[in-house]
Protein backbone atom coordinates (compact mmCIF):
# COMPACT_ATOMS: atom_id res chain seq x y z
CA UNK A 1 0.00 0.00 0.00
CA UNK A 2 1.36 3.41 -0.97
CA UNK A 3 0.96 5.71 2.04
CA UNK A 4 1.08 8.73 -0.26
CA UNK A 5 -2.28 7.98 -1.86
CA UNK A 6 -5.72 8.32 -0.39
CA UNK A 7 -9.19 7.84 -1.81
CA UNK A 8 -9.62 11.61 -2.13
CA UNK A 9 -6.29 12.01 -3.93
CA UNK A 10 -6.98 9.06 -6.22
CA UNK A 11 -10.17 10.64 -7.52
CA UNK A 12 -8.46 13.99 -8.13
CA UNK A 13 -5.57 12.34 -9.98
CA UNK A 14 -7.85 10.35 -12.27
CA UNK A 15 -9.99 13.39 -13.11
CA UNK A 16 -6.89 15.43 -13.93
CA UNK A 17 -5.51 12.64 -16.12
CA UNK A 18 -8.72 12.79 -18.16
CA UNK A 19 -8.18 16.48 -18.86
CA UNK A 20 -10.38 18.10 -16.22
CA UNK A 21 -9.11 21.58 -15.35
CA UNK A 22 -12.21 23.03 -13.66
CA UNK A 23 -14.65 21.53 -11.16
CA UNK A 24 -18.04 23.14 -10.54
CA UNK A 25 -19.16 22.90 -6.95
CA UNK A 26 -21.56 23.99 -4.25
CA UNK A 27 -20.20 24.03 -0.71
CA UNK A 28 -21.61 21.32 1.57
CA UNK A 29 -20.29 19.82 4.77
CA UNK A 30 -20.33 16.28 3.37
CA UNK A 31 -18.06 17.28 0.46
CA UNK A 32 -16.08 20.23 1.82
CA UNK A 33 -13.17 18.16 3.16
CA UNK A 34 -12.48 16.60 -0.24
CA UNK A 35 -12.75 19.97 -1.98
CA UNK A 36 -10.58 21.79 0.56
CA UNK A 37 -7.87 19.20 1.17
CA UNK A 38 -7.54 17.57 -2.25
CA UNK A 39 -9.03 19.64 -5.06
CA UNK A 40 -7.87 23.06 -3.86
CA UNK A 41 -4.13 22.15 -3.79
CA UNK A 42 -4.38 20.41 -7.18
CA UNK A 43 -4.23 21.92 -10.66
CA UNK A 44 -8.03 21.62 -10.91
CA UNK A 45 -9.65 25.00 -10.26
CA UNK A 46 -12.84 25.01 -8.21
CA UNK A 47 -15.61 27.10 -9.75
CA UNK A 48 -17.93 27.91 -6.87
CA UNK A 49 -21.45 27.95 -8.31
CA UNK A 50 -24.63 29.42 -6.84
CA UNK A 51 -26.96 26.43 -7.26
CA UNK A 52 -26.76 22.83 -8.36
CA UNK A 53 -28.72 23.03 -11.59
CA UNK A 54 -26.53 25.89 -12.83
CA UNK A 55 -23.45 23.91 -11.82
CA UNK A 56 -24.77 20.95 -13.81
CA UNK A 57 -25.49 23.02 -16.91
CA UNK A 58 -22.06 24.68 -16.64
CA UNK A 59 -20.35 21.30 -16.36
CA UNK A 60 -22.39 20.07 -19.32
CA UNK A 61 -21.31 23.02 -21.49
CA UNK A 62 -17.72 22.51 -20.36
CA UNK A 63 -17.79 18.80 -21.21
CA UNK A 64 -19.10 19.42 -24.73
CA UNK A 65 -15.86 21.24 -25.51
CA UNK A 66 -13.35 19.50 -23.22
CA UNK A 67 -14.53 15.90 -23.42
CA UNK A 68 -15.31 15.65 -19.70
CA UNK A 69 -16.95 17.85 -17.08
CA UNK A 70 -17.56 17.44 -13.36
CA UNK A 71 -19.55 18.90 -10.50
CA UNK A 72 -19.43 18.24 -6.77
CA UNK A 73 -22.51 18.60 -4.57
CA UNK A 74 -23.71 17.52 -1.15
CA UNK A 75 -26.09 14.70 -0.37
CA UNK A 76 -29.79 14.77 -1.35
CA UNK A 77 -30.55 18.46 -0.75
CA UNK A 78 -27.82 19.28 -3.26
CA UNK A 79 -27.64 16.23 -5.49
CA UNK A 80 -31.36 15.98 -6.16
CA UNK A 81 -31.34 19.59 -7.39
CA UNK A 82 -28.88 18.47 -10.09
CA UNK A 83 -31.09 15.67 -11.44
CA UNK A 84 -32.42 17.71 -14.36
CA UNK A 85 -28.96 18.74 -15.53
CA UNK A 86 -27.68 15.15 -15.32
CA UNK A 87 -30.76 13.87 -17.16
CA UNK A 88 -30.10 16.30 -20.00
CA UNK A 89 -26.48 15.17 -20.23
CA UNK A 90 -27.61 11.55 -20.31
CA UNK A 91 -30.06 12.15 -23.15
CA UNK A 92 -27.55 14.15 -25.18
CA UNK A 93 -24.53 11.91 -24.54
CA UNK A 94 -22.37 14.34 -22.58
CA UNK A 95 -19.56 12.87 -20.38
CA UNK A 96 -20.37 14.34 -16.98
CA UNK A 97 -19.12 13.27 -13.53
CA UNK A 98 -21.35 13.97 -10.52
CA UNK A 99 -19.50 13.63 -7.22
CA UNK A 100 -21.91 13.50 -4.31
CA UNK A 101 -20.47 14.18 -0.86
CA UNK A 102 -22.24 11.58 1.31
CA UNK A 103 -22.78 11.07 5.05
CA UNK A 104 -20.40 8.71 6.81
CA UNK A 105 -21.07 5.03 7.32
CA UNK A 106 -21.65 5.66 11.02
CA UNK A 107 -24.33 8.30 10.36
CA UNK A 108 -26.04 6.12 7.79
CA UNK A 109 -26.12 3.03 10.04
CA UNK A 110 -27.30 5.11 13.01
CA UNK A 111 -30.21 6.42 10.97
CA UNK A 112 -31.12 3.02 9.55
CA UNK A 113 -30.94 1.23 12.92
CA UNK A 114 -32.30 3.87 15.33
CA UNK A 115 -34.08 6.48 13.23
CA UNK A 116 -31.76 9.24 14.50
CA UNK A 117 -31.35 11.24 11.32
CA UNK A 118 -28.45 13.26 10.00
CA UNK A 119 -29.32 16.33 7.96
CA UNK A 120 -30.17 15.74 4.28
CA UNK A 121 -30.91 12.04 4.85
CA UNK A 122 -34.20 10.77 3.40
CA UNK A 123 -34.25 7.00 3.60
CA UNK A 124 -30.74 5.80 4.25
CA UNK A 125 -28.13 4.85 1.74
CA UNK A 126 -30.32 4.16 -1.31
CA UNK A 127 -32.24 7.36 -2.09
CA UNK A 128 -29.69 9.24 -4.18
CA UNK A 129 -28.25 6.11 -5.80
CA UNK A 130 -31.67 4.99 -6.93
CA UNK A 131 -32.45 8.44 -8.31
CA UNK A 132 -29.30 8.60 -10.43
CA UNK A 133 -28.85 5.01 -11.54
CA UNK A 134 -31.51 5.52 -14.23
CA UNK A 135 -29.80 8.57 -15.77
CA UNK A 136 -26.15 7.54 -15.57
CA UNK A 137 -24.08 4.74 -17.09
CA UNK A 138 -22.41 3.97 -13.77
CA UNK A 139 -23.49 4.71 -10.19
CA UNK A 140 -21.00 3.78 -7.48
CA UNK A 141 -20.76 4.19 -3.71
CA UNK A 142 -17.27 4.41 -2.23
CA UNK A 143 -17.66 2.93 1.23
CA UNK A 144 -14.55 0.69 1.24
CA UNK A 145 -11.14 2.27 0.54
CA UNK A 146 -9.64 -0.92 -0.89
CA UNK A 147 -12.32 -1.03 -3.57
CA UNK A 148 -12.17 2.69 -4.39
CA UNK A 149 -9.55 2.47 -7.18
CA UNK A 150 -11.43 -0.26 -9.04
CA UNK A 151 -14.80 1.45 -8.62
CA UNK A 152 -13.52 4.88 -9.67
CA UNK A 153 -11.71 3.45 -12.70
CA UNK A 154 -14.79 1.50 -13.76
CA UNK A 155 -17.08 4.51 -13.50
CA UNK A 156 -14.74 6.93 -15.27
CA UNK A 157 -14.06 4.41 -18.04
CA UNK A 158 -17.80 4.07 -18.54
CA UNK A 159 -18.11 7.85 -18.69
CA UNK A 160 -15.53 8.33 -21.45
CA UNK A 161 -16.62 5.19 -23.32
CA UNK A 162 -20.37 5.79 -23.36
CA UNK A 163 -20.08 9.61 -23.40
CA UNK A 164 -22.69 9.80 -20.69
CA UNK A 165 -22.87 10.87 -17.03
CA UNK A 166 -21.70 8.85 -14.06
CA UNK A 167 -22.52 9.19 -10.37
CA UNK A 168 -19.98 8.81 -7.54
CA UNK A 169 -20.96 8.75 -3.86
CA UNK A 170 -17.89 9.83 -1.93
CA UNK A 171 -18.47 9.14 1.76
CA UNK A 172 -17.04 11.82 4.02
CA UNK A 173 -15.14 9.28 6.15
CA UNK A 174 -13.48 7.63 3.12
CA UNK A 175 -11.69 10.69 1.77
CA UNK A 176 -8.51 10.41 3.87
CA UNK A 177 -8.21 6.61 3.95
CA UNK A 178 -5.30 5.00 2.12
CA UNK A 179 -5.67 3.13 -1.15
CA UNK A 180 -3.52 1.95 -4.04
CA UNK A 181 -2.23 4.76 -6.30
CA UNK A 182 -3.45 5.09 -9.90
CA UNK A 183 -1.83 2.72 -12.37
CA UNK A 184 -1.63 3.50 -16.06
CA UNK A 185 -3.97 5.84 -17.91
CA UNK A 186 -7.70 5.32 -18.37
CA UNK A 187 -8.85 4.88 -21.97
CA UNK A 188 -12.26 4.43 -23.57
CA UNK A 189 -13.30 0.82 -24.06
CA UNK A 190 -12.72 -0.51 -27.56
CA UNK A 191 -15.57 -0.28 -30.04
CA UNK A 192 -16.62 -3.48 -31.77
CA UNK A 193 -18.65 -4.12 -34.91
CA UNK A 194 -20.12 -7.33 -36.26
CA UNK A 195 -18.05 -7.97 -39.37
CA UNK A 196 -20.92 -9.38 -41.42
CA UNK A 197 -23.28 -6.52 -40.55
CA UNK A 198 -20.56 -3.97 -41.20
CA UNK A 199 -19.65 -5.44 -44.60
CA UNK A 200 -23.28 -5.67 -45.70
CA UNK A 201 -24.02 -2.14 -44.58
CA UNK A 202 -21.01 -0.70 -46.41
CA UNK A 203 -21.94 -2.58 -49.58
CA UNK A 204 -25.56 -1.38 -49.53
CA UNK A 205 -24.62 2.22 -48.88
CA UNK A 206 -21.87 2.23 -51.51
CA UNK A 207 -24.25 0.79 -54.10
CA UNK A 208 -26.81 3.50 -53.43
CA UNK A 209 -24.22 6.28 -53.42
CA UNK A 210 -22.93 5.13 -56.81
CA UNK A 211 -26.36 4.78 -58.41
CA UNK A 212 -27.98 7.90 -56.93
CA UNK A 213 -28.45 10.88 -59.21
CA UNK A 214 -28.78 13.33 -56.32
CA UNK A 215 -27.20 11.95 -53.13
CA UNK A 216 -27.08 13.93 -49.89
CA UNK A 217 -25.18 13.47 -46.62
CA UNK A 218 -26.96 14.39 -43.38
CA UNK A 219 -24.36 14.92 -40.64
CA UNK A 220 -25.66 14.24 -37.13
CA UNK A 221 -24.61 14.87 -33.57
CA UNK A 222 -22.85 11.53 -33.05
CA UNK A 223 -20.11 12.79 -35.36
CA UNK A 224 -19.32 15.30 -32.62
CA UNK A 225 -19.91 13.06 -29.62
CA UNK A 226 -17.66 10.31 -31.01
CA UNK A 227 -14.95 12.69 -32.25
CA UNK A 228 -15.42 11.75 -35.91
CA UNK A 229 -15.22 15.24 -37.41
CA UNK A 230 -11.98 14.64 -39.33
CA UNK A 231 -13.06 11.29 -40.75
CA UNK A 232 -16.45 12.68 -41.76
CA UNK A 233 -14.79 15.65 -43.46
CA UNK A 234 -12.51 13.26 -45.36
CA UNK A 235 -15.53 11.24 -46.50
CA UNK A 236 -17.37 14.36 -47.68
CA UNK A 237 -14.34 15.52 -49.63
CA UNK A 238 -13.88 12.08 -51.20
CA UNK A 239 -17.53 11.78 -52.18
CA UNK A 240 -17.89 15.46 -53.18
CA UNK A 241 -21.53 15.26 -52.07
CA UNK A 242 -23.44 18.17 -50.47
CA UNK A 243 -24.22 17.87 -46.79
CA UNK A 244 -26.67 19.27 -44.27
CA UNK A 245 -26.78 19.04 -40.48
CA UNK A 246 -29.53 18.98 -37.87
CA UNK A 247 -30.10 21.61 -35.18
CA UNK A 248 -28.39 19.41 -32.60
CA UNK A 249 -25.34 19.05 -34.87
CA UNK A 250 -25.26 22.56 -36.31
CA UNK A 251 -21.65 23.67 -36.96
CA UNK A 252 -20.17 20.31 -35.94
CA UNK A 253 -18.29 20.85 -39.21
CA UNK A 254 -17.47 24.30 -40.51
CA UNK A 255 -20.41 25.98 -42.19
CA UNK A 256 -17.89 27.69 -44.48
CA UNK A 257 -17.34 24.35 -46.24
CA UNK A 258 -18.31 24.68 -49.89
CA UNK A 259 -20.32 21.44 -49.67
CA UNK A 260 -22.44 22.67 -46.76
CA UNK A 261 -25.98 23.73 -47.65
CA UNK A 262 -27.70 24.34 -44.30
CA UNK A 263 -29.62 22.84 -41.38
CA UNK A 264 -32.29 20.26 -42.17
CA UNK A 265 -34.94 20.71 -39.50
CA UNK A 266 -38.33 19.98 -41.01
CA UNK A 267 -40.41 22.97 -41.99
CA UNK A 268 -38.04 25.32 -40.18
CA UNK A 269 -35.40 24.60 -42.84
CA UNK A 270 -34.41 27.18 -45.42
CA UNK A 271 -36.04 26.78 -48.87
CA UNK A 272 -32.69 25.64 -50.34
CA UNK A 273 -32.31 22.87 -47.77
CA UNK A 274 -35.94 21.78 -48.06
CA UNK A 275 -35.65 21.56 -51.85
CA UNK A 276 -32.37 19.65 -51.62
CA UNK A 277 -33.86 17.09 -49.23
CA UNK A 278 -37.00 16.70 -51.36
CA UNK A 279 -35.10 16.15 -54.62
CA UNK A 280 -32.47 13.80 -53.19
CA UNK A 281 -32.89 10.18 -54.22
CA UNK A 282 -30.56 8.89 -51.48
CA UNK A 283 -29.74 10.39 -48.10
CA UNK A 284 -26.97 9.02 -45.89
CA UNK A 285 -27.63 10.12 -42.30
CA UNK A 286 -24.43 9.78 -40.27
CA UNK A 287 -25.06 9.92 -36.53
CA UNK A 288 -28.43 11.64 -36.84
CA UNK A 289 -30.84 11.48 -33.91
CA UNK A 290 -34.48 11.89 -34.85
CA UNK A 291 -36.47 14.04 -32.43
CA UNK A 292 -39.60 16.10 -32.77
CA UNK A 293 -37.40 19.20 -32.52
CA UNK A 294 -35.13 18.07 -35.35
CA UNK A 295 -37.99 17.10 -37.70
CA UNK A 296 -40.53 19.87 -37.16
CA UNK A 297 -43.72 19.18 -39.09
CA UNK A 298 -41.92 16.78 -41.43
CA UNK A 299 -41.18 13.08 -41.64
CA UNK A 300 -38.03 11.76 -43.35
CA UNK A 301 -38.46 9.42 -46.31
CA UNK A 302 -37.27 6.21 -44.70
CA UNK A 303 -37.17 4.36 -48.00
CA UNK A 304 -34.47 6.64 -49.38
CA UNK A 305 -32.62 7.44 -46.12
CA UNK A 306 -29.99 5.21 -44.55
CA UNK A 307 -29.62 6.01 -40.85
CA UNK A 308 -26.30 5.07 -39.26
CA UNK A 309 -26.52 5.79 -35.53
CA UNK A 310 -26.81 4.07 -32.16
CA UNK A 311 -24.47 1.31 -33.43
CA UNK A 312 -26.81 0.20 -36.20
CA UNK A 313 -27.71 0.91 -39.81
CA UNK A 314 -31.40 1.24 -40.72
CA UNK A 315 -32.34 1.58 -44.38
CA UNK A 316 -35.90 0.77 -45.45
CA UNK A 317 -36.45 -2.81 -44.37
CA UNK A 318 -32.72 -3.45 -43.92
CA UNK A 319 -31.28 -3.52 -40.41
CA UNK A 320 -27.59 -3.99 -39.69
CA UNK A 321 -26.97 -4.39 -35.97
CA UNK A 322 -23.70 -3.74 -34.12
CA UNK A 323 -22.23 -1.42 -36.73
CA UNK A 324 -20.14 1.31 -35.12
CA UNK A 325 -20.37 4.65 -36.89
CA UNK A 326 -16.59 5.03 -36.95
CA UNK A 327 -16.14 1.64 -38.59
CA UNK A 328 -18.84 2.38 -41.14
CA UNK A 329 -17.12 5.64 -42.15
CA UNK A 330 -13.79 3.80 -42.34
CA UNK A 331 -15.39 1.20 -44.59
CA UNK A 332 -16.86 3.82 -46.91
CA UNK A 333 -13.54 5.66 -47.11
CA UNK A 334 -11.76 2.44 -48.02
CA UNK A 335 -14.08 1.83 -50.98
CA UNK A 336 -13.08 5.15 -52.62
CA UNK A 337 -16.39 5.41 -54.46
CA UNK A 338 -17.19 8.31 -56.75
CA UNK A 339 -20.87 9.27 -56.82
CA UNK A 340 -22.34 11.37 -59.60
CA UNK A 341 -21.55 15.04 -59.36
CA UNK A 342 -24.49 17.00 -58.04
CA UNK A 343 -25.06 20.66 -58.70
CA UNK A 344 -25.02 22.52 -55.41
CA UNK A 345 -27.65 25.20 -54.83
CA UNK A 346 -26.27 28.72 -54.76
CA UNK A 347 -25.76 29.94 -51.24
CA UNK A 348 -27.53 33.22 -50.52
CA UNK A 349 -25.29 36.24 -50.20
CA UNK A 350 -25.31 37.54 -46.65
CA UNK A 351 -25.41 41.28 -46.17
CA UNK A 352 -26.24 43.54 -43.26
CA UNK A 353 -29.96 44.30 -43.53
CA UNK A 354 -31.12 47.80 -44.20
CA UNK A 355 -33.12 48.91 -41.18
CA UNK A 356 -33.95 52.26 -39.73
CA UNK A 357 -31.92 53.14 -36.67
CA UNK A 358 -35.11 53.93 -34.78
CA UNK A 359 -37.06 50.91 -36.06
CA UNK A 360 -38.50 48.57 -33.42
CA UNK A 361 -36.56 45.30 -33.25
CA UNK A 362 -38.48 42.22 -34.38
CA UNK A 363 -37.55 38.63 -33.60
CA UNK A 364 -36.44 37.95 -37.17
CA UNK A 365 -34.90 41.40 -37.50
CA UNK A 366 -32.73 40.74 -34.47
CA UNK A 367 -31.25 37.60 -36.04
CA UNK A 368 -30.76 39.26 -39.40
CA UNK A 369 -28.89 42.05 -37.64
CA UNK A 370 -26.78 39.92 -35.28
CA UNK A 371 -25.32 37.78 -38.10
CA UNK A 372 -22.63 40.42 -38.81
CA UNK A 373 -21.09 39.81 -35.37
CA UNK A 374 -20.58 36.06 -35.78
CA UNK A 375 -17.23 34.90 -37.16
CA UNK A 376 -14.96 31.86 -36.92
CA UNK A 377 -14.04 32.76 -33.36
CA UNK A 378 -17.62 32.94 -32.12
CA UNK A 379 -19.32 30.17 -30.15
CA UNK A 380 -23.10 30.50 -30.29
CA UNK A 381 -25.44 29.00 -27.71
CA UNK A 382 -29.19 28.81 -28.20
CA UNK A 383 -31.79 28.07 -25.56
CA UNK A 384 -35.02 26.08 -25.83
CA UNK A 385 -37.29 28.89 -27.04
CA UNK A 386 -38.16 30.66 -30.27
CA UNK A 387 -34.41 31.23 -30.45
CA UNK A 388 -34.12 27.73 -31.90
CA UNK A 389 -35.70 29.04 -35.08
CA UNK A 390 -33.72 32.25 -35.29
CA UNK A 391 -30.34 30.65 -34.57
CA UNK A 392 -30.96 27.71 -36.89
CA UNK A 393 -30.46 29.90 -39.97
CA UNK A 394 -27.40 31.76 -38.69
CA UNK A 395 -24.10 31.16 -40.44
CA UNK A 396 -21.68 29.81 -37.82
CA UNK A 397 -18.35 29.36 -39.62
CA UNK A 398 -16.24 28.00 -36.77
CA UNK A 399 -16.33 24.19 -36.42
CA UNK A 400 -17.79 23.33 -33.03
CA UNK A 401 -19.11 26.87 -32.78
CA UNK A 402 -22.72 26.08 -31.86
CA UNK A 403 -24.01 24.58 -28.60
CA UNK A 404 -27.63 23.59 -28.14
CA UNK A 405 -29.53 21.15 -25.94
CA UNK A 406 -32.29 20.60 -28.48
CA UNK A 407 -33.02 16.94 -27.76
CA UNK A 408 -33.72 17.28 -24.02
CA UNK A 409 -34.65 20.97 -24.45
CA UNK A 410 -34.64 22.19 -20.86
CA UNK A 411 -35.33 25.92 -20.91
CA UNK A 412 -32.76 28.00 -19.08
CA UNK A 413 -29.84 25.76 -20.12
CA UNK A 414 -27.80 28.03 -22.35
CA UNK A 415 -26.93 30.95 -20.06
CA UNK A 416 -25.36 28.83 -17.26
CA UNK A 417 -23.86 26.48 -19.86
CA UNK A 418 -22.01 29.55 -21.11
CA UNK A 419 -20.07 29.52 -17.81
CA UNK A 420 -18.56 26.16 -18.69
CA UNK A 421 -18.12 27.01 -22.36
CA UNK A 422 -16.16 30.15 -21.46
CA UNK A 423 -13.80 28.12 -19.29
CA UNK A 424 -13.31 25.42 -21.92
CA UNK A 425 -12.99 27.57 -25.06
CA UNK A 426 -9.84 28.86 -26.72
CA UNK A 427 -8.61 32.29 -25.55
CA UNK A 428 -9.39 33.86 -28.93
CA UNK A 429 -13.04 32.77 -28.91
CA UNK A 430 -16.06 34.78 -27.73
CA UNK A 431 -19.31 33.25 -26.48
CA UNK A 432 -22.76 34.59 -27.39
CA UNK A 433 -25.91 32.92 -26.10
CA UNK A 434 -29.53 33.58 -27.02
CA UNK A 435 -32.14 32.82 -24.39
CA UNK A 436 -35.82 33.50 -23.93
CA UNK A 437 -36.94 35.62 -20.99
CA UNK A 438 -38.84 32.70 -19.45
CA UNK A 439 -35.85 30.37 -19.53
CA UNK A 440 -33.49 33.04 -18.25
CA UNK A 441 -35.67 33.65 -15.20
CA UNK A 442 -34.92 30.05 -14.15
CA UNK A 443 -31.12 30.35 -14.14
CA UNK A 444 -30.32 34.08 -14.00
CA UNK A 445 -27.87 33.59 -11.09
CA UNK A 446 -25.34 32.34 -13.64
CA UNK A 447 -24.38 36.00 -14.08
CA UNK A 448 -23.04 35.92 -10.53
CA UNK A 449 -20.61 33.08 -11.23
CA UNK A 450 -19.55 34.55 -14.57
CA UNK A 451 -18.88 37.92 -12.94
CA UNK A 452 -16.97 36.34 -10.06
CA UNK A 453 -14.59 34.56 -12.42
CA UNK A 454 -14.35 37.44 -14.93
CA UNK A 455 -15.91 35.45 -17.76
CA UNK A 456 -17.28 37.47 -20.65
CA UNK A 457 -20.16 35.79 -22.49
CA UNK A 458 -22.67 38.06 -24.19
CA UNK A 459 -26.11 36.94 -23.00
CA UNK A 460 -29.03 38.09 -25.13
CA UNK A 461 -32.37 37.86 -23.34
CA UNK A 462 -35.17 38.11 -25.89
CA UNK A 463 -37.80 39.91 -23.87
CA UNK A 464 -41.31 39.38 -25.25
CA UNK A 465 -43.02 38.79 -21.90
CA UNK A 466 -44.28 35.29 -22.68
CA UNK A 467 -43.29 31.65 -22.89
CA UNK A 468 -43.62 32.06 -26.65
CA UNK A 469 -42.46 28.61 -27.69
CA UNK A 470 -44.90 26.93 -25.28
CA UNK A 471 -47.73 29.03 -26.71
CA UNK A 472 -46.52 28.22 -30.23
CA UNK A 473 -46.58 24.49 -29.48
CA UNK A 474 -50.04 24.64 -27.88
CA UNK A 475 -51.83 27.11 -30.18
CA UNK A 476 -49.73 29.03 -32.66
CA UNK A 477 -52.71 30.88 -34.15
CA UNK A 478 -52.31 33.44 -31.37
CA UNK A 479 -49.33 34.92 -33.20
CA UNK A 480 -51.38 36.06 -36.22
CA UNK A 481 -54.68 36.95 -34.54
CA UNK A 482 -56.16 39.04 -31.78
CA UNK A 483 -56.44 36.01 -29.50
CA UNK A 484 -54.92 36.34 -26.05
CA UNK A 485 -51.98 34.26 -24.87
CA UNK A 486 -52.76 31.37 -22.56
CA UNK A 487 -52.51 32.70 -19.02
CA UNK A 488 -49.82 30.17 -17.95
CA UNK A 489 -47.64 31.46 -20.82
CA UNK A 490 -47.63 35.09 -19.61
CA UNK A 491 -44.53 36.06 -17.62
CA UNK A 492 -43.98 38.46 -14.77
CA UNK A 493 -41.77 41.06 -16.44
CA UNK A 494 -38.26 41.64 -15.16
CA UNK A 495 -35.91 44.53 -15.87
CA UNK A 496 -33.22 42.13 -17.05
CA UNK A 497 -30.54 44.66 -17.89
CA UNK A 498 -30.61 46.06 -14.34
CA UNK A 499 -29.47 42.65 -13.05
CA UNK A 500 -26.03 43.83 -14.10
CA UNK A 501 -26.13 46.19 -11.10
CA UNK A 502 -27.01 43.29 -8.80
CA UNK A 503 -24.23 40.99 -10.00
CA UNK A 504 -21.58 43.58 -10.89
CA UNK A 505 -21.42 43.04 -14.64
CA UNK A 506 -22.57 45.20 -17.57
CA UNK A 507 -26.05 45.42 -19.05
CA UNK A 508 -28.08 47.14 -21.74
CA UNK A 509 -31.76 47.34 -22.61
CA UNK A 510 -32.50 47.78 -26.31
CA UNK A 511 -35.63 48.16 -28.39
CA UNK A 512 -34.29 49.74 -31.59
CA UNK A 513 -31.49 48.82 -33.96
CA UNK A 514 -29.46 51.90 -33.00
CA UNK A 515 -29.63 50.83 -29.38
CA UNK A 516 -28.68 47.27 -30.31
CA UNK A 517 -25.66 48.48 -32.30
CA UNK A 518 -24.50 50.62 -29.39
CA UNK A 519 -24.99 47.75 -26.95
CA UNK A 520 -22.97 45.41 -29.14
CA UNK A 521 -20.14 47.93 -29.32
CA UNK A 522 -20.06 48.10 -25.54
CA UNK A 523 -20.40 44.34 -25.02
CA UNK A 524 -17.59 43.53 -27.45
CA UNK A 525 -15.29 45.88 -25.57
CA UNK A 526 -16.18 44.30 -22.23
CA UNK A 527 -13.61 41.57 -21.66
CA UNK A 528 -13.81 41.19 -17.89
CA UNK A 529 -17.43 40.32 -17.11
CA UNK A 530 -20.60 39.00 -18.72
CA UNK A 531 -22.69 41.39 -20.79
CA UNK A 532 -26.45 41.04 -20.59
CA UNK A 533 -28.43 42.61 -23.42
CA UNK A 534 -32.17 42.76 -22.87
CA UNK A 535 -33.74 42.78 -26.35
CA UNK A 536 -37.35 43.98 -26.27
CA UNK A 537 -39.48 42.56 -29.09
CA UNK A 538 -43.27 42.67 -29.60
CA UNK A 539 -44.96 39.74 -27.87
CA UNK A 540 -46.41 38.35 -31.13
CA UNK A 541 -43.23 38.72 -33.16
CA UNK A 542 -41.66 35.37 -34.07
CA UNK A 543 -38.89 34.25 -36.47
CA UNK A 544 -39.93 33.82 -40.10
CA UNK A 545 -39.17 30.09 -40.15
CA UNK A 546 -41.58 29.52 -37.25
CA UNK A 547 -44.54 30.97 -39.12
CA UNK A 548 -45.37 27.77 -41.01
CA UNK A 549 -47.26 26.50 -37.97
CA UNK A 550 -49.33 29.68 -37.66
CA UNK A 551 -50.86 29.47 -41.13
Amino acid sequence: MNEGCTVGQYLVDRLRQLGLEHLFSIAGDYSIDWLNRYVTPSSIQIIEEVNEVNAGYAADGYARLKGIGALCVTYSAGALCAVNAVAGAYVEKVPLVLINGTPSIQKTITFEQTGFSAHHLISGRETDMQSFEHITVAAIRIDKPDLAPALIDYALTQCISERRPIYIELLQDMVDLECEPPRGVLKPARTFSDETSLKQSVERICARLESAENPLIWVGVEVDRLGLQDKTTSLLQQLNVPFVTELLSKAVLSEDDELFVGVLDGQASSPAVADLAATSDFVLALGVWLTDINSLGWNPDYDKTAFASFDAVKFGTYFGGQVALEHLIDGLLAEKITPKVRQLPKRPTRSTPTVGASDVITYQGFYNFIQQYIDRNTIVGSDASMNYFGSLLLDVPGPGGFVVQSSYSSIGYSAPAATGICLAKRPDQRVMVFTGDGGFQMTAQCLSTQTRFKLNPIVFVIDNGVYAVEQWLADSSVFHSDKAFYKPCVLHRWNYSVLSEVFGCQGWEVGTYRELRDAMAGALKNSSSPSIIQVRVPDKSIPDNAKWKTQ
